[in-house]
């Protein structure tokens, strides 16, 4: 890839690379030119996707609520690539249940890697892209939720309600240091995990919600995530990119 979108030379971090979008995420910024280091708590949930991407792509086990973990991770990157200069917070959790039947167990486990596992990982990465000098950019995986209600997981809304904030926080506080941070904010994003949810009667009732009347899919987030993570976004910071076929704005 040629032009502003490409990442040729960059070293791009994808956390939670072990699900759909975290793979789909890591071979569009490889695609673009990036070395890409495929991240989750188990190295080996990886190791495939990395091995198919080739020379420039490497897995690395890295929990984002332990700051060694994050620490020994960020290490073998600069090991192998160097230091890496964008990073995709992608890693996330959601805990189903009523208000009612939330325990503090659930919240504090949402918390911990939705909120305040975005929040070591990127403050560990913008310390390490400040001391090469070099900039860089962090990509925020938020949500619709964070916006507007859905059912059933009020720790989750919640906390990507933080995340959104923290961006915008981040933007405005890196950006001296010539770190851009913005969010994409997906809503329903069709994935092997809720793909039969979705074909059911009360799926397809929920996609009706949607002025688009369709589910997004990982192709309609490889745009955005290339606009903030490329030079093609270098005057955007603190800024989120909403992905939701017009969900977050109906009042239906």
């Amino acid at each position: 890839m040629t032009g502003h979108f490409s990442l040729a030379g960059s070293v791009a971090l994808v956390t939670g690379a072990s699900g759909g979008l975290g793979r789909h995420f890591a071979r569009v910024l490889h695609v673009a030119g990036a070395a890409v280091v495929l991240a989750a708590r188990r190295a080996e949930s990886v190791a495939a996707a990395a091995t198919a991407l080739g020379d420039r792509a490497m897995p690395v086990a890295l929990d984002v609520t332990d700051a060694g973990s994050i620490a020994a991770a960020l290490d073998a990157v600069e090991a192998r690539f160097g230091p890496c200069d964008v990073l995709v917070n992608n890693a996330g959790i959601a805990v189903t249940k009523p208000f009612l039947q939330q325990e503090e167990a659930d919240w504090d486990q949402v918390m911990d890697v939705d909120l305040r596992g975005a929040f070591v990982m990127a403050q560990a990465a913008a310390r390490r892209m400040v001391a090469a000098g070099k900039g860089g950019a962090i990509v925020n995986i938020a949500s619709i939720g964070g916006v507007r209600i859905i059912p059933g997981v009020a720790a989750y809304t919640a906390a990507k309600a933080g995340l959104l904030q923290l961006t915008r926080q981040m933007g405005v506080e890196l950006a001296r240091h010539r770190i851009r941070v913005n969010a994409i904010a997906p809503g329903y994003i069709e994935t092997d995990i809720n793909r039969d949810f979705f074909a059911s009667e009360a799926g397809q009732a929920m996609v009706k919600r949607i002025p688009q009347r369709r589910l997004g899919t990982p192709d309609d987030l490889t745009g955005p995530l290339l606009l903030l993570a490329s030079e093609a976004g270098a005057h955007m910071t603190g800024s989120v990119i909403t992905v939701d076929g017009g969900h977050s704005v109906n009042a239906l």
